[in-house]
């Protein structure tokens, strides 16, 4: 376990730098200038980290107050300005980007929440919340539907599978660097292959049972 809590800021830094780079690409894609590229993967990188911060109490948010992480989230907004590949390719790797920062931040952010004896339920939705609140962020700014809540996308499902595991890793006495470097491949493949494969969660339409309240049929 200790291990895992002193690797976390190395996590961490690799987390910003890859949602930066999707909040960059993002803003790119939008035709937004160099302030705006900027803006936005500083948001992407740092939000989910700033809002897990907070429900934790670790304040302030070591979004705001470490110059490495706020660094290493402009640089990447500055190498994406520079370096941005084809529009056409933009969308594909702002999904693989935000695929790995999802794996990442979700281990950091469960960790963190353990480290602070938030509990196991709250370090499940800490951890969740991490992992997917900058690219809510990002989304939002951008004017997209986010992608947690985009086409029934399982979005937020591999987040939570992978908070959860670390938690039951932890309670075991299992969690470790490798373990969590596994865990953190397991919900980017998960989050990738659901993608490939078209897995999505059902509507509510297709959820709906039948009832009086509609004379015991399924909706068509």
């Amino acid at each position: 376990m200790t291990v895992v809590l002193h690797a976390a800021p190395a996590l961490e830094i690799a987390g910003v730098f890859f949602a930066a780079l999707s909040g960059g690409l993002s803003a790119v894609r939008k035709h937004l200038d160099v302030f705006g590229v900027l803006v936005l993967a500083g948001a992407t990188g740092l939000g989910g980290g700033m809002l897990r911060d907070v429900l934790i109490g670790a304040t302030p948010p070591v979004g705001i107050t470490d110059p490495v992480l706020v660094g290493t989230a402009l640089l990447s907004g500055v190498a994406i300005w520079f370096f941005h590949p084809g529009i056409a390719r933009m969308r594909r790797a702002i999904v693989v980007l935000d695929a790995g920062a999802l794996g990442l931040f979700v281990i950091v952010g469960t960790t963190k929440g353990l480290q602070y004896d938030a509990g196991m339920l709250a370090s499940v939705i800490v951890g969740t919340l991490t992992g997917v609140g900058g690219g809510v962020l990002r989304d939002v700014l951008t004017g997209e539907v986010p992608l947690v809540l985009q086409d029934r996308q399982l979005y937020a499902v591999p987040a939570l599978a992978g908070a959860a595991a670390t938690v039951l890793l932890w309670h075991e006495g299992w969690l470790t660097g490798w373990s969590a470097t596994l865990v953190a491949i397991g919900v980017v493949a998960f989050r990738l292959l659901s993608l490939w494969r078209g897995w999505v969660l059902p509507d509510g339409a297709q959820a709906a049972w039948p009832g009086p309240w509609n004379g015991g049929r399924r909706p068509r």
